[in-house]
């Protein structure tokens, strides 16, 4: 990534190029058996007596509808999944603690002892787009050991998936412009680690959050707070402050007191170079218009104007024709801007008859009322372009694929016979995202409700 495109004065464009969202960091994560629900294991237990523990399964993740004026979906969280199931394992402490709450039997202890998933795992790539019905995630193995991954994969994918989907549109909005993530301190501090990277993939080009820059390689960016100013005598010496410490090009906060004596100190203080202004408050089209004619009137005409507060996709839509150079973007975006998890479920649409290796799969599905009916059987997903390119249907089956869509199969091997062969750098995964955006139809960008921009179509 070219920084000097990130919409950011040169010292933080400095400070940003060491770093990537291609190279992260394998940090060290403990292990994540405990990341489940307690019924998760007493069903091993039980399955683990009844016989049926060793049948061959087939989990897949879908979702049955968008949030509401959704027109698609982002798959986020792939990679946080591929670790948290090479990390899912039974240490002495787990399995000690597991015992003292008498969670399982003993038998149930020796068999999660050497646990280790051995099965296979197909989906949509990470940065995908998906619609109601699409397997997101397909989880092959014996029950015993697929059943065990649902609840993390579903915590990893749901909250992901949310968050890079509130992004995704939040970039739409934003039309080329520079996105900040810097909703940290608005959520639980691994959460904010987490909403960090889904906002990259979904079109966010920096966070605030250090520990992300750590773990992802997302670029980081940061200058100074109304505090910084504040616990100076007056609002030059803070600016004089901040220039001699960061350089002429750093952004300068202007709204702590009077923004237009704000700016005519900013640009007196680090001259025409200065790099850029925040402005945090008040009516941002208004204050956006007076700070620009004020910042070329006294010759900084190359000063940006970054803007904050509590900034969503329709407040950023309506700064379109503003003269905002990068938008922050806080408490709206690591809550999922109104719909904090994608709904997604983990269902059972596939085992084999018995034990045996060489069974046939036979399809199930749940029956009942109230919307939460599914679909049975091992699918594959292909996506139908009509004779522009543009993406028309998402063909869902159980059968043969049409061989006019063999070539347009979603789903990738992720993970094979319990090794993940899918690791892949997060800056892949964006770009994924930004080209499967731009081959859905334009009304995928709209605000304004409506329903899924391609419908599902089953075959």
């Amino acid at each position: 990534m070219n920084t000097a495109d990130l919409g950011l004065p040169e010292t933080e464009r400095r400070e940003a190029l060491p770093q990537k969202g291609g190279g992260a960091r394998r940090v060290g994560v403990p292990s994540t058996a405990l990341f489940t629900d307690h019924y998760e294991l007493t069903m091993l237990q039980a399955a683990l007596k009844g016989g049926t523990a060793d049948r061959r399964s087939v989990f897949e993740v879908f979702t049955r509808r968008l949030p509401e004026g959704r027109r698609y979906g982002v798959v986020a969280g792939t990679g946080r999944v591929l670790d948290a199931v090479e990390n899912f394992r039974f240490d002495p402490d787990v399995l000690g603690f597991l015992s003292e709450r008498r969670v399982v039997d003993e038998p149930t202890l020796e068999w999660l002892a050497s646990y280790r998933f051995g099965g296979d795992i197909r989906g949509y790539p990470e940065g995908e787009v998906y619609f109601p019905g699409s397997p997101i995630l397909r989880v092959e193995g014996s029950f015993a050991e697929c059943v065990l991954l649902e609840t993390v994969i579903l915590s990893i994918l749901n909250h992901d998936s949310a968050i890079a989907a509130a992004a995704s549109r939040m970039a739409s909005a934003a039309g080329g412009r520079p996105l900040i993530e810097m909703g940290a301190r608005r959520t639980h501090e691994l959460a904010a680690v987490a909403a960090s990277r889904a906002a990259y993939v979904g079109g966010f080009t920096t966070t605030s959050d250090l520990a992300a820059g750590f773990r992802y390689g997302i670029p980081t960016v940061g200058t100074s707070a109304h505090a910084f100013t504040l616990v100076h005598d007056t609002e030059r010496d803070a600016f004089r402050a901040q220039v001699d410490s960061l350089g002429r090009g750093t952004t300068l906060l202007v709204d702590t007191y009077d923004v237009a004596e704000a700016v005519r100190l900013a640009v007196e203080v680090a001259g025409p170079e200065l790099g850029a202004v925040r402005i945090d408050s008040g009516d941002l089209l208004l204050v956006a218009h007076r700070v620009r004619q004020q910042l070329d009137d006294l010759g900084a005409t190359k000063a940006r104007i970054i803007v904050t507060s509590d900034l969503d996709e329709y407040a950023i839509a309506s700064l379109a024709a503003a003269p905002v150079d990068a938008y922050g973007v806080g408490t709206q975006l690591v809550t999922g801007s109104g719909h904090p998890t994608a709904s997604m479920v983990y269902k059972l649409v596939a085992r084999a008859e018995s034990a045996d290796p060489k069974a046939p799969l036979v399809p199930v599905a749940k029956k009942s009322s109230g919307g939460k009916t599914s679909v049975g059987g091992r699918k594959w997903a292909a996506r139908r372009l009509d004779a522009y390119g543009t993406a028309e249907a998402e063909v869902i089956g159980t059968g043969a694929v049409p061989a006019e869509l063999s070539d347009r199969q979603l789903l990738v091997e992720l993970v094979k016979g319990g090794q993940v062969v899918a690791h892949e750098p997060l800056d892949v995964v964006r770009e994924r995202h930004a080209a499967a955006r731009a081959n859905l139809p334009l009304s995928a960008t709209q605000l304004s409700r409506g329903e899924a921009v391609i419908p599902t179509e089953y075959v």
